[in-house]
């Protein structure tokens, strides 16, 4: 039996995509490791895990997930708008990585050189943003993986490749 304690809250699963079973599921600004496989929902009071059958980004902040043994819109409706959780030893071991670690991180990108300050994230829009500080003026940049070409965590620098243009927007 899956225990609440055990657990830290995820996001919430949307809608249903599609008639084969696939359902939007959005995230607290958390993006899940490989190995992350499941997510729990509170069913009558007990945690029910729901395993993955397969799952891809659709933006920075949700996915499109299609669970396993449920196979139509109607099967994965019963999720519309439950709260999903994974489990905390997940957030210990790295699996899953939280935006807002970047915080204080130099921000850089390869063509245009030193950005700035990693000083916030805006998750107010579907478009989840990285605030950048740069010198008194604030850049947001997509924090979208296509856009990340490195990180290093002990330099505490995170390397972008952003399409000409997108700074000065």
């Amino acid at each position: 039996m899956l225990r609440r304690e055990d657990f830290v809250y995820f996001g919430k699963f949307l809608k249903p995509h599609g008639t084969k079973g696939e359902i939007t599921l959005e995230g607290e600004s958390i993006v899940l490791g490989e190995d992350c496989d499941f997510v729990a929902c509170d069913i009558n009071g007990i945690l029910v895990p729901f395993f993955f059958e397969e799952r891809r980004q659709r933006n920075s902040g949700s996915m499109i997930v299609k669970i396993e043994r449920l196979d139509s819109a109607e099967q994965v409706r019963l999720l519309t708008n439950r709260d999903a959780y994974i489990p905390r030893e997940w957030t210990e071991d790295n699996e899953v990585l939280s935006l807002e670690i970047f915080k204080g991180f130099t921000a850089i990108d390869v063509n245009l050189g030193v950005l700035g300050e990693v000083c916030g994230i805006d998750d107010s829009t579907i478009n989840t943003l990285f605030v950048i500080d740069s010198g008194g003026e604030e850049i947001l940049v997509p924090a979208q993986e296509e856009f990340i070409a490195g990180i290093d965590q002990k330099k505490k620098e995170i390397l972008f490749d952003l399409p000409e243009g997108l700074v000065s927007l």
